[in-house]
C-alpha cells in the first residue's frame, strides 16, 4: 500500500515539474532596467527620442556623420508616420533603432496589452520604413517604468529597457552651452546621454559639435547602446549556437531575436523543452530585400533638387546625372525624376 502511494506521489511530482519547466520556459523574463553602462573604458552612447515633430533630426544626422559618431534613436511610431523619409535617413546612415512607444503615453497607466500593441505598432511602422527591427531596446515615454511595465515589455521581445545617467533636458528649449556643459560635466564611462530630435530641443543641434569635439579630447568613443551593451547582433543565416547550462529554446530566441517555432524548424526540434548542454543548433537569419534600383518623384512647389537630393539621401550630381539635367536650377513643378539609390 505504501509503495502505491509513493508512486502516486512521484507521478504527481513528476506532472507538477513538467508544467512548471515548460510554463517557465513559455513566459518571457521581464527587460532589464539600464541607466548607464558597466564599464570602465571611456565610452559614451548619445541618444535621441524622437518625437511628432522631429524638426532637428537632418540637422543632428549632418552633424553625426561629420564627426563619424553612431548614435541610438529611440523612435515612436506616431514620429515614423509623419516623417517617414527623415526615418529611413537615420537607418541608411548607420544608426541604431529603438522603440519609443507609438503615441508615447505614459506606460505605467496602461493594461500590458494596450503596452504590447503600442509596442508592435511601432515596430511594424518602422519595420515598414527601414527594413530593420527596434528589438531589444526600448526607452519608456518620460522614462516612466515600473515592475509590471519591465514585464509587459520583456514579453513584447524588449529584453533591454534604457533610461539614462546624463538627461541634458534639452527639450526645455536651454542653450547650447548649457546641454554642452551638462554632458561635459558629468560625463563618466559607460555613460548614456539623453536628447532629443524635435524643435522644443532648439539647442541641441548647435550644442553637438562642441560636445562631441570635448569628449573626444577626453579620451571618449562613440558607441551605440547595443554596443555599449554588447549585445548580440541580428544574426546572420546559419549563424551556430552552442546550448550552454540553464538554456530554453526560448531564452535562445529572444538572445537572437528571432522566434521559437522558427529555430525549432531550422534544427528539426518538436519538442520544445528537449535541448541539451552542447548541442549546436543553426540559428535562422531574416533575409532582406535588396532596395530599389531607382523611385519616381514629381516635383512639386518649393522643391529644389538639393532639397530632393537630401529626402532621398542621394546627392544633387546623381539626380542630374540620371535625369540628364545640365542646368540643376532648371526644374519645374509636375516634372518627373527618378531619383537613383
Amino acid at each position: 500500500m505504501l509503495s502505491k502511494w509513493i508512486k502516486v506521489l512521484a507521478a504527481a511530482l513528476l506532472i507538477l515539474f513538467t508544467v512548471l519547466s515548460f510554463s517557465g520556459q513559455s513566459q518571457a523574463a521581464s527587460s532589464t532596467y539600464i541607466t548607464k553602462g558597466s564599464t570602465t573604458s571611456k565610452v559614451v552612447a548619445l541618444t535621441f527620442d524622437d518625437g511628432s515633430d522631429g524638426t532637428n533630426i537632418n540637422k543632428i544626422l549632418d552633424i553625426l556623420s561629420a564627426n563619424n559618431v553612431k548614435a541610438t534613436f529611440f523612435l515612436t511610431g506616431s514620429g515614423a508616420k509623419n516623417h517617414p523619409s527623415w526615418i529611413k535617413n537615420i537607418s541608411a546612415k548607420g544608426h541604431q533603432l529603438g522603440n519609443h512607444s507609438y503615441s508615447h503615453p505614459d506606460f505605467t497607466k496602461l493594461t500590458a496589452a494596450k503596452m504590447k500593441s503600442e509596442l508592435d505598432t511601432t515596430e511594424t511602422t518602422i519595420k515598414g520604413i527601414t527594413g530593420k527591427s527596434t528589438k531589444p531596446i526600448f526607452r519608456a515615454p518620460f522614462g516612466a517604468s515600473n515592475a509590471a511595465v519591465l514585464k509587459a515589455v520583456g514579453d513584447a521581445g524588449y529584453t533591454h529597457t534604457i533610461q539614462w545617467n546624463i538627461d541634458t533636458i534639452d527639450w526645455k528649449g536651454i542653450s547650447a552651452t548649457e546641454i554642452t556643459n551638462k554632458v561635459v560635466n558629468n560625463i563618466v564611462p559607460g555613460s548614456i546621454v539623453l536628447m532629443h530630435t524635435g524643435a522644443g530641443a532648439s539647442g541641441t543641434p548647435g550644442a553637438l559639435p562642441g560636445m562631441i569635439s570635448k569628449l573626444k579630447a577626453k579620451g571618449y568613443k562613440f558607441v551605440t547602446v547595443s554596443e555599449l551593451l554588447k549585445l548580440p547582433a541580428s544574426p546572420v543565416s546559419g549563424t551556430k549556437y552552442t546550448v550552454k547550462a540553464g538554456d530554453t529554446l526560448y531564452s535562445i530566441a529572444k538572445k537572437f531575436n528571432v522566434t521559437v517555432s522558427a529555430l525549432a524548424k531550422a534544427n528539426n526540434i518538436t519538442n520544445y523543452n528537449l535541448i541539451r548542454v552542447g548541442q549546436v543548433l543553426t540559428i535562422p537569419g531574416k533575409a532582406t530585400p535588396p532596395p530599389a534600383v531607382s523611385v519616381k518623384y514629381t516635383v512639386k512647389a518649393g522643391d529644389t533638387l538639393y532639397s530632393i537630393a537630401r529626402k532621398y539621401n542621394t546627392t544633387v550630381a546623381k539626380i542630374a546625372a540620371a535625369n540628364k539635367i545640365t542646368n540643376v536650377n532648371a526644374i519645374r513643378v509636375g516634372q518627373v525624376l527618378v531619383i537613383p539609390r
